[in-house]
């Protein structure tokens, strides 16, 4: 994977200010990109089909829309919306972003920054070329706090001259990239970045409560773990919450993570992979769902873990 160059981004920057970008999805992730262009000094405009959130995008250089279609107006719209099915909608639907590009003769560029299915997303940026409606991606590796912090990477994948036209967009979002070729590319290396990143949570949970069973203290023994030769760096982003069972503030979604599980799930079975460690997460996720779980901190996998007991073994007949 090749990092984007430093002297396109420098060209391509000096005319971002007068870039105006629009946001569809303004929750977790959405209002962590807005904060990132905003402080980049770009005009923003959000959506997002719940009022409240529309209601609290406020702030100098931000307008809230009514509709999704008015965003179509914009230079670039980033779509941080909760799966492969919500971008297939806001681009293609009654509405959506597509049609309202063509009635007004605009031609933005859509950059979606969602974990989505690949095989999909490949399939919808065809038919959007087809359409003449320009389509990107840069799925974020991250959560949406070290996003605000400017310390997410993105993975892009698009037609090099569309990247070009949203190359003030993606430096903003996150100034650490790997560029990885056509439309889908950046999905499929998301999906293999979270499963890697959703076992290191497992593993960093797993390993806690085995330390708090052998009489350890959690917090200390995470300083342990992160001096060790175990370390990664989901300990520093997860691992006071799991040590302290204190899941705020939220940064990313458990059904989030079974989302983009069942995903890489799906695209194992296709081609025959059996990924073992991958199906037991998924399984404990899924148990926390069913729990009412869903809204809570991915970081709540220690939970999960710590309700895994097993029956006391019964005293040996005499």
């Amino acid at each position: 994977m090749q990092a984007s160059s430093a002297s396109t981004v420098a060209s391509s920057a000096a005319s971002g200010s007068a870039l105006r970008v629009g946001i569809a999805g303004l929750g977790l992730m959405g209002a962590a990109c807005a904060a990132r262009l905003g402080n980049a000094g770009l005009s923003l405009a959000g959506y997002d089909v719940d009022v409240a959130r529309r209601t609290a995008f406020t702030g100098p250089g931000r307008t809230a829309v009514e509709t999704l279609a008015e965003l179509a107006e914009c230079d670039v719209v980033v779509l941080a919306v909760f799966d492969t099915a919500q971008v297939e909608q806001v681009v293609e639907g009654e509405g959506g972003l597509l049609a309202a590009a063509q009635r007004s003769g605009r031609q933005p560029v859509v950059l979606c920054v969602s974990t989505c299915d690949p095989d999909r997303i490949t399939a919808l940026g065809a038919r959007c070329s087809i359409a003449g409606l320009a389509f990107a991606e840069m799925p974020i590796s991250g959560t949406s706090g070290t996003l605000a912090r400017g310390e997410a990477v993105g993975l892009v994948a698009g037609d090099e001259a569309d990247l070009q036209r949203a190359a003030p967009v993606l430096e903003a979002l996150c100034p650490s990239r790997h560029l990885l070729g056509a439309v889908g590319n950046g999905s499929r290396a998301k999906l293999a970045v979270n499963l890697v990143l959703g076992l290191n949570r497992a593993a960093l949970a797993e390993g806690l409560v085995f330390a708090s069973e052998l009489g350890l203290d959690p917090e200390r023994f995470l300083d342990v773990l992160i001096g060790s030769a175990a370390y990664s760096r989901v300990m520093q982003v997860k691992g006071v919450m799991m040590a302290t069972r204190h899941f705020e503030p939220l940064q990313g979604k458990l059904d989030q993570s079974l989302k983009d599980f069942r995903l890489i799930l799906e695209q194992a079975d296709a081609r025959g992979q059996a990924l073992p460690f991958a199906g037991v997460y998924a399984d404990l996720l899924e148990g926390c769902v069913a729990q009412g779980d869903a809204g809570r901190d991915n970081a709540f996998i220690v939970e999960a873990i710590a309700r895994c007991r097993r029956p006391a073994l019964s005293e040996s007949p005499a």
